[in-house]
This record gives C-alpha cells, sequence and structure tokens, in this order.
C-alpha cells in the first residue's frame, strides 16, 4: 500500500497485538496533525485500524524494501513489534526482535526519521531471586533468563548505540502490561484456572509491578516528547507501586465470579518440575511451549519491582492509571469478548 497523505507520520510496529494496537489507536486519537501507519505481519486488525484513523500496512519488518516503505515519511517510530513467550527456538526469537530492529533502524535512518522508540523489557533483570526497586544501572544477570530476554537485550543495545548518529533513540521497558485487550498476562491465568492447573506457587505473599498499557502509553508520549539529554537511556515504566500478585489476580477472578485458587505449591519444587518439562522439550525439539517454564513459576512466586525514578525525573513521566483501574478494565473488556 503506498501512503498518499501528506501529512507526516508516526510509524507503530506490532499492531496486531495488545500495546501496538492500543498505542496506534491512542496516537490517531490526539495526535491529529500527523498520520498514524499501523503495521503487523498479521492483517486481523486491519479493518479496526482503519476505523481508528490508522493506515495499515502489512509487512515483514525483516524486509528493507518494506521497511523503506514504511517510515517514508516518517517522523517517529515506535517500535512495539517483539517475539515474546519463555520458550521457543532462538532464531526466531533473534529474527523477530534483533534483525528486524535493525532493519527497522536502519530503514528509519536512511528516511531521516527523527525519533525511534524502541519497547524493551525488565525481563533483562530477571534471575530467580527475589528483587525490589531494580534501577537501570543495576547488575544483569551474566545470563538471561531466555531467549526472549537475550535478544531484546541485544536489540536495545543496538538501538541506543545508534542514538545521535542521524536519528534520536530512546528504549522503554515496561514491566507485566495489563489492561483492555490484554493478550498475555490475564488471559495465561484465565487459562491455567479453567484447566485447572492454577496454583499458588511459593506462599503466595510476593510483591510485584504490573502496568496499565494506558500508563505504558503514556510513557511512550513522554518519550516523543523528551528532551534530547533524555536520549540514548533506558527507562523502567510501571504503575509505580507494587502490588501481592495473588490479591491482584485473586481480584480480578471475583469480578469474574470464579473462586481463587486455594492450592498451594513449593516454588523450588515447581521450578524443578518446570525444569524438567523445558529440557525434555528442548531434548525432543518441540516447538510447543511445555505446560511450566522456569520463567514462569518465577514470576508467579518471585518478589519483583523496579524503580522509576529515572523515568520521571527525565521523561516527566507519572502514572495516569493505577494497577486497579487497569485490571478493572481488563475485566469490562473481557465481558464484552464471551
Amino acid at each position: 500500500m503506498i501512503n498518499m497523505n501528506t501529512k507526516p507520520n508516526i510509524v507503530v510496529t506490532g499492531a496486531a497485538g495488545f500495546l501496538g494496537g492500543r498505542t496506534a489507536k491512542f496516537l490517531a486519537s490526539k495526535y491529529t496533525d500527523y498520520q498514524i501507519i499501523a503495521t503487523s505481519r498479521r492483517d486481523t486488525r486491519a479493518a479496526e485500524m482503519a476505523q481508528n484513523n490508522c493506515l495499515f500496512m502489512a509487512g515483514d519488518l525483516c524486509d528493507m524494501a518494506f521497511c523503506e516503505s514504511l517510515t517514508a515519511n516518517a517522523e517517529i517510530v515506535v517500535h512495539c513489534a517483539a517475539l515474546s513467550a519463555p520458550f521457543g527456538d532462538y532464531e526466531l526469537f533473534y529474527n523477530s526482535n534483533v534483525r528486524a530492529t535493525i532493519t527497522l533502524l536502519e530503514a528509519s535512518k536512511k528516511n531521516g526519521v527523527d525519533k525511534f522508540v524502541f519497547i524493551s523489557t525488565p525481563s533483562i533483570y530477571f534471575n530467580y531471586e527475589d528483587r525490589f526497586n531494580v534501577s537501570e544501572n543495576d547488575d544483569l544477570p551474566k545470563k538471561m533468563v531466555n531467549h526472549y530476554a537475550e535478544t531484546k537485550l541485544i536489540a536495545e543495545k543496538l538501538v541506543l548505540e545508534n542514538n545521535g548518529l542521524g536519528i534520536e533513540t530512546i528504549a522503554l521497558r515496561p514491566r507485566a502490561i495489563i489492561g483492555a485487550e490484554d493478550t498475555v498476562i490475564f488471559p495465561r491465568m484465565l487459562e491455567a484456572y479453567h484447566k485447572g492447573k492454577l496454583r499458588i506457587v511459593g506462599d503466595g505473599n510476593n510483591i510485584c509491578d504490573l502496568t496499565c498499557v494506558r500508563n505504558v502509553i503514556e510513557s511512550i508520549v513522554c518519550a516523543i516528547h523528551a528532551p534530547s539529554d533524555a536520549f540514548g537511556e533506558a527507562y523502567n515504566i510501571t504503575d509505580g507501586e507494587g502490588v501481592n500478585f495473588w490479591d491482584a489476580l485473586n481480584y480480578a477472578l471475583r469480578a469474574l465470579n470464579l473462586n481463587p485458587p486455594t492450592k498451594k505449591v513449593n516454588k523450588k519444587l515447581a521450578l524443578s518440575v518446570a525444569g524438567i518439562l523445558e529440557f525434555k522439550a528442548k531434548l525432543m525439539r518441540e516447538k510447543k511451549e511445555p505446560p511450566l517454564t522456569r520463567y514462569g513459576m518465577g514470576i508467579l512466586a518471585n518478589n519483583f519491582t523496579l524503580d522509576i525514578s529515572k523515568a520521571k525525573k527525565m521523561l516527566h513521566y507519572q502514572p495516569v492509571m493505577t494497577t486497579f483501574e487497569g485490571i478493572n478494565e481488563y475485566i469490562i473488556w473481557h465481558k464484552t469478548q464471551s
């Protein structure tokens, strides 16, 4: 599809997904002086994007010709697209998270794009230990927890290293995104619940950060308008206040007229069983994610919160929704889907 509009463009990748779709629609409603270009390999939401004043372009971000067409006349690129999963083949993650980012970034530079906002991940901090108020300057684990974290870190470094080389770049690390249209966190929990497999891992008192999708979008807007000295950096993004994970999940279950789980599983046992299942899946070269993963069990059991003071100071980021408002948003939306 050839873009014939005369407005400057903002490109949003990953528009068939949760964050990308919500971001594209929000920007289209607020940035009326721009044409919002929504893109994904999948065209499943093309009509929806068009109804929300976005121009949809389907294509592969590893294709330089497509990326050059996509970024023509663009001033800003918001790169949300990624392969996000706790298990899978490294090559798939590398292609989706590194090669695609390199191609998109090079095309953006060639076409004179001003700003490149990269959506990274705080999974790069995860090491199966309780961690509170993790800052961007804290040491990273020597080995990433999975291929997703590993490849996202590679891509983030490449993006930030290009800051000032004809383009301004910035990285955001939003933690556990929730809200209407969520396709990951609550859907995974509900799937496990309905299969009778949801168990409290550990003591059920772990504190974690969740992040309303509206707050992530707010951080993207802050990044777009950030001063020049804020670029070339990565920023943690959360709702600003940790919550008890199981209290939050049980709140959502009760709102959906479901009884919260009461059975508990020892954390070490859960990690051991998940490790065995992962080893078996890798040995058999299975493409399907095993029923349990070590990362998944760790997320359910560990304390894990982030320090967002850097984003507040440098980006002037302030959360605009609370975690429970985000959960309520998801619940209302979920009830319309059945």
